[in-house]
């Protein structure tokens, strides 16, 4: 079953920029253009990963995550901040507002795919979970 990421961006562009390259990469694509519309995609369709922009129109990214770490169902749901807005300091502020990483634009999309495929990762049988 191919994994599902939830891709938040408002600007069409970079939501196809984005599509096209995790498709080619096997995984299925959900979109949404604002915070609100990422809300309810991401209740509907229970993503894998969330790639959040920060700059929506309306609810910012940040809010978003919030509101979806605040959620007992949708709360261990991988987000991955995709942002322009790169100011010192921002990454500090993502992972506060409850997302798991920060990678500023413009990215490398070879070092996007990795960052994805972190979350992937099936947990080696040698490993001992606590």
């Amino acid at each position: 079953m191919r994994k599902r990421i939830l891709v938040v961006e408002d600007q069409s562009d970079k939501r196809q920029i984005l599509r096209d390259l995790l498709t080619s990469a096997g995984f299925e694509v959900i979109e949404a253009v604002d915070g609100e519309a990422g809300l309810t995609a991401a209740a509907a369709h229970r993503p894998d990963l969330i790639l959040m922009d920060i700059q929506l129109p309306g609810i910012d990214g940040y809010e978003v995550t919030r509101r979806l770490k605040a959620d007992t169902l949708l709360h261990a749901i991988p987000i991955i901040a995709v942002t322009s807005y790169a100011l010192a300091g921002e990454a500090e502020t993502a992972r506060a507002a409850g997302c798991d990483a920060y990678i500023p634009k413009p990215y490398s999309p070879r070092q996007l795919l990795a960052k994805v495929r972190e979350y992937f990762v099936p947990a080696r049988a040698d490993e001992v979970i606590e």
